[in-house]
């Protein structure tokens, strides 16, 4: 296993940073496969906002027979939850928390400081953002599940992070059924969540980008 680095795309106006948005890819993939989504956000010039898009290390995938390929932690079945390895989980979770307090380090405001995942990203992303101990400016989860809803120590301090969820209605890898389920998990703990989905597969369409920028801006801008 090994931290093969991040992909950091700076302000496209030539300012600092006063904000930064992590972007955590999904099986299979690395940080470049969200690359062309951040000029197709359409930024408000006000919004200073580095994005930061790690690579996944690379692992064996057990329903993938065994096959090593960049993961962020080994899928063991495909059954109606998901059963993953949760060490391998919490670990990924960890490395992306070191580079929160890296950016917070750097001088960025933890609530200007957003975390999104996509897929088995985005299930990194929960673990990532509910256990943070500084509070952080929002949570993007799409096409994704919470695989770590019964073993998560939550953190008071992101008890009142603004959550967005997205999924696609016809998703034939992560079934919408198990966006909900998350959604619904959150609700119970006590949080408050946008659920947004889209007549799409197991992608991003059109109009959930244009949503994304919207939802950055306000949180951003």
């Amino acid at each position: 296993m090994t931290a093969p680095g991040e992909l950091i795309i700076e302000p496209q106006n030539g300012q600092p940073a006063d904000a930064c948005v992590f972007i955590i890819h999904g099986l299979g993939a690395d940080g470049h496969d969200f690359e062309p989504l951040v000029p197709a956000l359409t930024l408000p010039d006000s919004a200073h906002v580095r994005f930061i898009m790690p690579h996944a290390p690379r692992l064996p995938v057990t329903i993938n027979g065994g096959m090593v390929m960049p993961a962020w932690y080994d899928i063991l079945a495909m059954d109606l939850g998901r059963r993953v390895d949760e060490v391998q989980l919490k670990t990924s979770a960890e490395r992306i928390q070191a580079l929160i307090e890296e950016q917070i380090d750097q001088g960025i405001d933890s609530r200007r400081i957003i975390v999104a995942g996509f897929s088995q990203g985005g299930a990194v992303a929960y673990q990532a953002a509910l256990s943070f101990p500084q509070p952080l400016g929002g949570l993007l989860a799409m096409s994704t599940y919470f695989a770590t809803a019964d073993s998560i120590d939550l953190a008071e301090s992101n008890r009142d992070i603004p959550i967005e969820v997205h999924h696609g209605n016809f998703d034939p890898i992560v079934p919408e059924t198990l966006g909900r389920s998350g959604v619904e998990r959150l609700k119970e703990m006590g949080y408050t969540v946008n659920y947004r989905q889209y007549p799409m597969a197991h992608a991003l369409c059109p109009q959930q980008v244009n949503d994304i920028g919207k939802w950055l801006s306000e949180r951003l801008g």
